[in-house]
């Protein structure tokens, strides 16, 4: 189904480019690239943050910078849609591989265009917004049917009040001391990069700086700077419990954001040239891939008990806490992430004005189990990226189906290997059995 609506949006864009350009004679995919990424960096000058990250040749920056200052975002719509047309005719001709990279630029371009009519005040729907943007369409469900999963949690929380306010009372039992902070997610960290290097070789000299900093709408950012090296950013606005110590080290570093950065880096800018991947948009497919992947890196380091043995020996003690309520705790966390897509319906129904902000933060901290501080962070997330939040649990899903169809541990971490360090789409993903 998803390759299907990929193959869909795709040719919408192609239709609208068909009488807008077409490849000269001596026209190459290599060319396509270079226009692709001097118009990604055009878009990125009429937006803060549409750009996650660049690390290409600095002509390339020049020219993009000159080209989003002097022409309009209905210009570049239309650079959007020549450039389709040109990579599509030359992907006729192209060997498997170079198929596979004319398929991905057309991908980054249906999301670039996307973009640029919310950017010129178009209106989409939350699914449609998605699709546009990250390739899929998220099928959501209505609150109530998180109503049973919000049951069963009061069985590990009982007592009165709101179920929320119980949930949060015994999270923040679990609040990493500041002074103790840095030596637990340093040693969190290190023990993410271990356990990937056993089954991933990472590039000589790869590297990473955290910097602790705060006013953000997310809990954890990573920066990939080029030159395998990037800059993980921790937001201390919110106490930072146990919990959150491996899975920001695994997500934003080992095996997540760090590794597949520093890979493709490796194995397609430097490896074959492929200079569409010096830059990343972050409203684009992309995003899924690497939040889906990054979230999976979590269980795929630590699988089953293994976390919570990890933390209970090494973390708890580094940070002062006692272990006695851990099991329960763990317990807890993964109980709540079934209810991962009740904030994605939230989203949609605040994002098309059915709720009010006020009532979207309500409905967080009932369907979310969190306090009010962190329900309006969530909703602030929501409110500045959009539909950019199905990439997290739905990226998670699908990344989960298509690693979990190999048995074997080593089988899994060579397919999650693949996914990251290859031109990939949601569509590349096997569907769940």
């Amino acid at each position: 189904m998803t390759a299907c609506r990929t193959a869909c949006s795709i040719s919408l864009l192609l239709a609208a480019a068909a009488c807008v350009s077409a490849p000269g004679p001596r026209d190459t995919l290599d060319a396509a690239a270079r226009d692709y990424v001097v118009l990604q960096l055009a878009i990125g000058e009429k937006e803060d943050g549409y750009i996650d990250a660049y690390y290409g040749p600095d002509d390339l920056r020049a020219e993009g910078k000159a080209v989003g200052s002097a022409e309009t975002l209905a210009q570049l719509s239309a650079r959007v849609q020549a450039l389709a047309a040109r990579t599509a005719a030359l992907a006729d001709t192209a060997s498997p591989e170079l198929a596979r990279r004319s398929r991905f630029l057309l991908a980054q371009l249906t999301a670039a265009a996307t973009r640029l009519r919310m950017l010129q005040g178009e209106k989409l729907s939350f699914e449609d917004e998605a699709f546009g943007l990250f390739a899929v369409r998220p099928d959501l469900k209505p609150l109530s049917s998180y109503d049973p999963v919000l049951a069963r949690i009061e069985g590990l929380v009982p007592g009165e009040g709101p179920l929320w306010k119980r949930v949060d009372d015994f999270n923040d039992r679990f609040v990493i001391p500041k002074d103790r902070l840095k030596p637990v997610l340093d040693a969190a960290i290190a023990e993410c990069r271990a356990r990937t290097m056993r089954f991933i070789p990472l590039p000589a000299g790869e590297k990473f700086e955290m910097a602790f900093v705060t006013g953000k709408s997310w809990s954890g950012y990573n920066y990939y700077l080029g030159n395998f090296a990037s800059r993980i950013e921790i937001n201390m606005d919110l106490p930072i419990r146990l919990s959150r110590a491996v899975d920001l080290g695994c997500h934003e570093g080992y095996p997540g954001h760090h590794v597949l950065n520093a890979l493709l880096e490796q194995k397609l800018v430097r490896g074959r040239g492929w200079v569409e991947f010096s830059v990343y948009p972050l409203y684009s497919s992309q995003s899924l891939i690497a939040e889906g992947t990054a979230n999976y890196g979590i269980e795929l380091a630590f699988p089953g008990a293994d976390k919570l043995a990890y933390e209970t020996r090494v973390l708890y003690p580094l940070a002062g806490l006692p272990t006695a309520d851990a099991r329960r705790y763990a317990e807890l966390q993964k109980a709540t992430k079934d209810l991962q897509g009740a904030r994605l319906t939230i989203a949609r129904e605040f994002l098309e004005g059915r709720v009010t902000e006020t009532e979207a933060v309500a409905l967080a901290q009932k369907y979310q189990l969190i306090s009010e501080a962190r329900a309006k962070q969530s909703i602030a997330f929501t409110k500045e990226y959009r539909s950019y939040v199905i990439n997290y649990g739905l990226g998670e899903q699908m990344a989960a189906a298509d690693i979990e169809s190999y048995p074997a541990p080593l089988a899994r971490w060579k397919r999650f290997e693949q996914i990251v360090s290859q031109p990939t789409l949601p569509s590349d993903l096997r569907p769940a059995r």
